[in-house]
């Protein structure tokens, strides 16, 4: 028997061509499909396609969950796909779809690793300074010698006086083989940047290259960790450098440089246009297209004559200082002025150099979105050209990390918590470092036979900007029962569709104010502002707690939760960008944060409050399991041990009523049952499906049946918890409700737990938290002794009670969870809220769309509020008066 799921590209059609392949994640109901291995992959025509399968997680039971499924490289890419499994053995057996198939090769011995894609070849040496030390197409050596580089500098030079730039080179300390085939290979190398003249050594890196089957393009990922001391260390470039050889004549040379929109730089080493005499149209034609120019006696001996005395054109930059312009130039060689090309807008970070041999194309994503970047092509008319992609441009100010104010006295925690109330900013000294934060970047290496026509390469460079990408459509993700309470977009009512267009003006106006506030930068691409100022017009970038959200109250979850429903390419691409974010620089990747988060601020790193609410896996395993990516699943391996902080650092020491008395003991740490209980759950439970660890699983069913065994369940708290054990204390009696216990996951969290395990006691424990936190101060009294406390976001936790509703099959819970939608919403819950006025200058710096009471906090909670009770309850949506209106 066989069971058949569609599978579709994330923009609506097929990419001219697949030049390297691709690869996504999908999942299955639970108990359907025994192993990846049962899986199949057939084109829109129902025939076989060579794929290659993996499991990323299984259910409890031990079937698959999700799957990781790789395609090679193709020229005629189908306009969808179907994947097939057997709940049998089909004759054959799956690896019948490889059979004749080109395949991905990997050959290891002690001083290297060779890969083969069929097209083209890498080598990888296990130590030295070189990421590859060649890579050829076709028995052709087309790149070789790839490294990364950086420079540091010791100030930043503000006053008179000198300042010094250090040059350093990445020096490989590991190669490691993660997949080998046959239609996708993972390559890992590991090590950090060692100074060119010295011992120091910094930013510890990791770089992984993919290949697929008859690929002649390699993705590169990039992602390091800042280890400075952002007192005294200044990048001043962070980049990854090609030598190109190249052999032959000048004049058939070929620079190619993408500008904005889709344009290119066209230009030869040493060009034949233009000049006073004319070489003849068919050379001009031949080298403008990159074509071999005829025979020098085919030529007019006017111009072959004279080629000594064209200049030839060694060197090209490309620089990307803002978001909003870069600077061409080029020269003929070192020690001589540059030549301005032309300026333009945002630059698709593309370049390639080649010749008649062929050549490299380098594109690096979101390039003018990461700015500053920067590409460099040097010796262009010598045997063998460089092409540096700079992740972070040298000819930008260097980058400065330190704190953005003196501390402003606050000394004491009561002097902060005093700060805390005029700023919002959660400010300790010493806590502002951003010492263990991260950046990833993809790169995607062109290998070229000869040099390419324009308009392949301007398909390269599109490829490049946004890979093509294949997903299951949300139907088919909603009837695998994954992630909770959901469902696709339903407009089949007036009160329906006014809800869905609330989320979409929600979405397209954050979207907008990516671009109208430029929400770009190495640092701040992928993240959103916290809170408006309208006396300004401005978001509150520079108040303290209100600038640089870091995922508070859940944004990442509400874009995946939109995206998961509606399959919009803008969405997840969105979404993208932040879970890039969030997981990379709002964390800590080493150090004694390592594993934790740090709340919104000025500055990504700047806040004290270093918590696992912000680190959790809760925003990350979307991305990991739609696309399989390694990078993500690094990030959820870090956080496997996270309990560990909880016995260095305490998140709550502040505020804590035992303050004077409490120290952090191993076995008795106190945990919150709410932000920290939740990130913990979705660590455990995440690698638990993900490598089966005994050890999260355990921690993880145990803490459940520690909850459901406290006499107040998830009202506690606090419970006190062993860090050796793995388990809670039950024998606490206290109430202690936060209005943040339940808006950064857990909710999410709780209902996939309770319909993935069984525990009647745990499901008891959260079905009366669900129930009672919006009941009447009557109804908590009677079932508990007291009114509850802490009741705020009642908009936000209008979804416990729907989830309630849904569960009991109770009309009147339902009713109650629409009213609270409805009247509790702090900034939305009115018409006025769901429009925009623009705003032009002189008053602004240029002219802004604003909707004033729209902030972060509440537009992911009445995002999820309305997607969650729409999924939970949205028959009982009144069809009269509808909500928020």
């Amino acid at each position: 028997m066989t069971q058949h799921a569609p599978i579709t590209w994330i923009d609506g059609e097929p990419p001219a061509g697949l030049s390297g392949g691709t690869t996504w994640g999908m999942p299955f109901q639970r108990g359907t499909v025994p192993d990846a291995a049962a899986l199949r992959v057939l084109d829109s025509g129902g025939s076989n396609v060579t794929a290659q399968t993996w499991p990323l997680a299984t259910w409890p039971d031990g079937s698959l969950k999700w799957a990781g499924i790789a395609l090679g490289a193709t020229d005629q890419p189908a306009s969808e796909y179907q994947v097939t499994h057997f709940t049998g053995t089909p004759d054959g057996g799956p690896e019948a779809a490889v059979h004749g198939s080109p395949e991905v090769t990997v050959t290891e011995t002690e001083e290297s690793v060779t890969v083969s894609t069929g097209s083209l070849d890498m080598v990888l040496q296990r130590s030295g300074a070189s990421l590859f030390s060649r890579l050829t197409r076709d028995g052709s050596v087309v790149a070789k010698d790839a490294r990364l580089v950086s420079l540091r500098q010791n100030d930043l030079g503000e006053e008179a006086g000198s300042t010094t730039r250090e040059g350093f080179t990445g020096r490989t300390t590991s190669v490691t083989v993660e997949q080998r085939g046959p239609v996708r290979a993972v390559i890992r190398v590991e090590g950090q940047h060692r100074a060119d003249a010295g011992e120091r050594e910094w930013l510890p890196f990791t770089v992984r290259f993919y290949f697929y089957a008859g690929a002649r393009s390699v993705r590169l990922m990039h992602s390091f960790i800042w280890d400075g001391d952002a007192e005294r260390d200044f990048l001043a470039g962070l980049g990854v450098r090609f030598t190109v050889p190249l052999a032959s004549e000048l004049h058939d040379r070929h620079i190619r440089i993408a500008g904005a929109d889709g344009g290119f730089l066209v230009e030869a080493v040493r060009g034949l246009t233009g000049l006073r005499r004319d070489p003849g149209e068919a050379v001009r034609t031949a080298q403008v297209a990159g074509r071999p120019t005829p025979p020098l006696n085919e030529w007019s001996p006017l111009v072959s004559e004279r080629l000594h005395l064209i200049p030839s054109w060694n060197d090209y930059t490309l620089a990307q200082l803002t978001a909003d312009g870069f600077e061409l130039r080029k020269r003929t060689a070192a020690g001589h002025g540059w030549v301005g090309i032309s300026g333009g807008t945002r630059s698709a970070g593309f370049c390639s150099v080649s010749d008649l041999g062929g050549g490299l194309g380098i594109g690096i994503r979101d390039f003018w979105q990461s700015h500053p970047g920067q590409l460099d092509i040097r010796g262009a008319a010598s045997a063998e050209a460089t092409v540096t992609a700079w992740l972070y441009s040298p000819e930008a100010q260097p980058m400065d990390l330190r704190f953005y104010h003196d501390g402003l006295g606050q000394d004491t925690f009561e002097d902060q918590l005093e700060g805390l109330e005029i700023t919002y900013e959660d400010y300790e000294p010493g806590f502002g470092n951003p010492t263990g934060i991260a950046r990833t970047h993809e790169l995607t290496l062109f290998a070229y036979d000869t040099t390419p026509s324009t308009e392949s390469l301007a398909e390269d460079a599109r490829a490049a900007s946004a890979p093509p990408l294949l997903q299951p459509t949300p139907q088919y993700l909603h009837a695998a029962g994954v992630f909770g309470d959901w469902a696709p977009v339903d407009r089949s009512t007036p009160a329906r569709a006014e809800l869905e267009d609330k989320l979409d003006f929600l979405f397209d106006f954050y979207q907008g104010q990516t671009e109208q506030r430029r929400w770009y930068g190495f640092w701040n691409y992928g993240d959103v502002m916290h809170t408006y100022d309208t006396d300004r017009h401005v978001w509150r970038y520079d108040v303290g707690g209100y600038a640089w959200d870091n995922s508070e109250l859940s944004p990442d979850l509400w874009l995946w939760y939109m995206y998961l429903r509606t399959g919009r390419a803008d969405v997840f691409r969105y979404a993208e960008a932040m879970t890039r974010h969030t997981g990379e620089v709002d964390v800590y990747h080493l150090g004694p944060w390592r594993g934790l988060g740090s709340r919104h601020n000025v500055q990504h790193w700047g806040c004290s409050a270093k918590q696992l609410r912000i680190s959790t896996p809760a925003y990350r395993r979307f991305y990991y399991y739609l696309t399989a990516d390694e990078r993500t699943g690094d990030l959820l391996t870090e956080l496997v041990d996270s309990d560990q902080n909880f016995l260095g650092l305490d998140p709550v020491r502040k505020v804590r009523p035992d303050a004077d008395t409490y120290r952090p003991d191993r076995g008795a740490l106190g945990v919150g049952l709410g932000t920290d209980w939740g990130s913990l759950a979705a660590t455990w439970l995440t690698d638990w499906e993900r490598t089966g660890n005994p050890r999260s699983r355990d921690r993880l069913l145990g803490t459940m049946a520690d909850i459901g065994a406290l006499k107040y369940g998830f009202l506690t708290g606090e419970a006190l918890y062993d860090l050796d054990a793995g388990r809670f204390d039950v024998g606490r009696e206290v109430i202690s409700v936060s209005h943040l216990s339940a808006v950064f996951g857990l909710v999410e969290i709780c209902s996939e737990l309770i319909n993935l395990v069984p525990d009647k006691d745990f499901e008891a424990a959260w079905m009366q938290y669900c129930r009672l936190f919006l009941a009447t101060p009557e109804e908590q009294v009677a079932e508990v002794g007291q009114p509850l406390a802490g009741i705020y976001l009642t908009q936000a936790h209008s979804r416990l009670t729907a989830y309630a509703a849904a569960k009991l099959g109770s009309p009147e819970l339902a009713g109650l969870a629409w009213e609270s939608f409805a009247e509790g919403g702090e900034n939305l819950n009115h018409e006025e809220a769901f429009t925009v006025k623009t705003i032009l200058p002189p008053y602004v710096l240029q002219p802004v769309e604003e909707a004033p009471t729209v902030s972060t906090n509440d537009t992911a909670q009445f995002g999820l509020a309305v997607i969650q009770n729409l999924a939970l309850i949205g028959g009982e949506l009144p069809a009269e008066e509808v909500p928020a209106s």
